[in-house]
């Protein structure tokens, strides 16, 4: 016979047969029973206690991207749990594998708007991939074994699991399940439809000027080799999404960066351009795509997605392919002749030198300012080995435009939901999912802000994580919108900072202040060579702004450019 157990046992045993290693969380009245149980049992699962359940959330969302394995996170009912939203909701947006577990009142007590009683399923419907309340012990196994099945398959995504503080406390048979029923639900990896394929083969043979746009679904289908080979074999240069950078090795030649409201030019340049366009794994959101009606308007365009959903969501598609990206290319790269395209890759060339003629590190100043610490980075860390965790804004657009990722899944970075705040958990996250990586936090001033109180949780857990913060005493690119939109009015945009070195030493963690270009090296090279964590706060130029900037609504070919510089304009 099964050997009874309580609910709280059954969260745990449930977490060690799903292979869970770490769990992030803060305890509270509601979820006493299963931390209780984690004492008193000695499970060998990592509690990582953390300052605020945002960055619990975030934790496991950087768990989860790093690693390709489900993130765990875990919050209190009521205002701990929907502290868990946001970061629920940066998950959903950007497909991140994730469970989390919040405890809840008594059944008896539910719908009694009984104290810290808050409706967490129906809160959190709109941003989990499934959420369930569980009313009765017996249902919780088979609960917390759809619930990980759900986040890890098909599509990526956030499940919540509300659990009744007395079913926590209720015993039943603890039986394990081997498998899940779940007849609405049944993702296949599979490759698209052989007839779609060949005709995306046949379009990609016939072009002249095709692009391939590599987005965040390349990576999460570890789909990064098949990509290289389709884009060698038939010469085609390959540009990416945010979200997607790292998808192709950017020194690579065919790697054409990442294109969007700030990517580089020559990208947009080539995407609007192209007469072909093999979408792979892309969600095709403004951000990247500008205004709907004006993205490559001389493209076929093939859209490849594990998500039939996103195909034709915002734009007319001429092929769309269901399938595993994997598993598809693999057809599709047999089918693709080769071709060098030579005029085509001359003319994205030549819109490279011209954005390299406009590059703020061609100009001559001894600002200090951040691209100029992110290159430093780039080089300082050998051609960027290590793993970079950026904040929202206008650093993580520079991290983005200067550091070259060469390594498979090195930049993790809210993009969907674009969440100030991500950096520093998500961080965490992903330097306890991949320990014996370099893990760099590169944050803004203001969005480092949000969420610093989680520097007690990097010291206490004695992580060797490197934290640059851009300080230019705004909300950077909400001033930038003020400055080009709003006549610069900058309304309620600059910041009242506190001594960032000194925060960091109130948790015992080394810190630097730079204030000028030739501090940056000594501080990086500091950084690097102490085995803790370090903080390195600079003091960068406050009103430099990214370019290129496509204005919303407008069309990506109608790019904000920053001017030639004067020498250059004369010749």
């Amino acid at each position: 016979m099964a050997e009874r157990k309580t609910g709280a046992q059954i969260v745990w045993e449930s977490l060690l047969r799903e292979g869970v290693e770490v769990v992030f969380g803060l305890p509270g009245g509601a979820t006493l029973p299963i931390y209780d149980a984690l004492a008193k049992y000695e499970y060998p699962i990592r509690h990582v206690l953390v300052t605020h359940e945002q960055g619990a959330a975030h934790m496991a969302d950087g768990y989860g991207r790093a690693t390709g394995r489900v993130g765990v996170c875990m919050a209190t009912s009521g205002p701990g749990a929907t502290n868990l939203t946001t970061g629920l909701a940066t998950a959903y947006m950007d497909s991140s594998p994730v469970v989390a577990i919040t405890g809840q009142v008594p059944t008896s007590l539910l719908g009694r708007d009984g104290f810290q009683e808050a409706d967490i399923h129906g809160v959190s419907m709109p941003i989990t991939k499934h959420n369930y309340l569980v009313t009765d012990v017996r249902e919780l196994a088979q609960v917390l074994k759809e619930a990980f099945y759900i986040a890890r398959t098909g599509r990526p995504g956030p499940v919540l699991v509300d659990i009744c503080k007395d079913v926590q406390q209720a015993e039943t048979e603890c039986i394990y399940p081997e498998e899940v029923n779940l007849p609405g639900y049944q993702p296949k990896l599979t490759a698209a439809d052989p007839e779609g394929v060949a005709r995306a083969a046949q379009l990609l043979n016939l072009a002249e000027r095709p692009v391939i746009l590599a987005g965040h679904g390349v990576i999460i289908a570890n789909a990064e080799d098949e990509l290289v080979q389709l884009a060698e074999k038939a010469h085609i240069p390959v540009a990416t999404s945010l979200l997607g950078i790292g998808a192709i090795p950017q020194t690579h030649p065919l790697s054409i960066g990442w294109g969007g409201m700030h990517g580089e030019a020559f990208t947009n340049y080539a995407l609007q351009e192209s007469d072909v366009l093999l979408v792979i794994g892309a969600r095709l959101d403004d951000r990247l795509t500008g205004a709907f009606s004006t993205f490559a308007p001389k493209a076929r365009i093939i859209h490849l997605d594990l998500d039939p959903a996103e195909l034709g969501k915002n734009l007319r598609i001429d092929v769309p392919l269901v399938g595993d990206a994997k598993l598809t290319l693999r057809e599709l790269i047999p089918l693709v002749e080769p071709n060098q395209h030579t005029s085509w890759m001359e003319q994205i060339a030549e819109w490279k030198r011209d954005t390299d003629r406009r590059d703020l590190l061609a100009q001559e100043t001894d600002d200090l300012v951040p691209p100029f610490i992110v290159r430093q980075l780039w080089h300082l860390t050998d051609g960027g080995n290590c793993i970079v965790v950026t904040d929202v804004g206008q650093h993580q657009m520079w991290e983005a435009q200067y550091f070259l990722h060469v390594k498979r899944r090195s930049l993790f970075t809210s993009g969907g939901l674009g969440t100030m705040g991500f950096a520093l958990p998500a961080a965490i996250g992903v330097q306890m999912g991949r320990p014996d990586e370099t893990v760099w936090v590169i944050a803004g001033d203001g969005g480092f802000q949000m969420t610093m109180g989680e520097l007690s949780t990097v010291a206490k857990e004695g992580l060797p994580l490197k934290i640059a913060i851009f300080n230019n005493g705004y909300l950077g690119m909400v001033r930038q919108w003020q400055d080009v939109f709003y006549n610069k009015r900058y309304a309620s945009t600059a910041l009242y900072n506190p001594d960032f070195v000194k925060i960091a030493e109130a948790y015992n963690i080394p810190a630097l202040r730079v204030t000028d270009r030739a501090g940056v090296a000594p501080a990086i090279r500091q950084a690097q060579a102490h085995n803790g964590p370090f903080l390195i706060e600079f003091q960068v130029e406050p009103f430099t702004n990214v370019y290129p900037m496509v204005a919303p609504g407008k069309s990506n070919a109608d790019m904000i450019r920053r001017p030639l510089p004067a020498e250059v304009e004369e010749e």
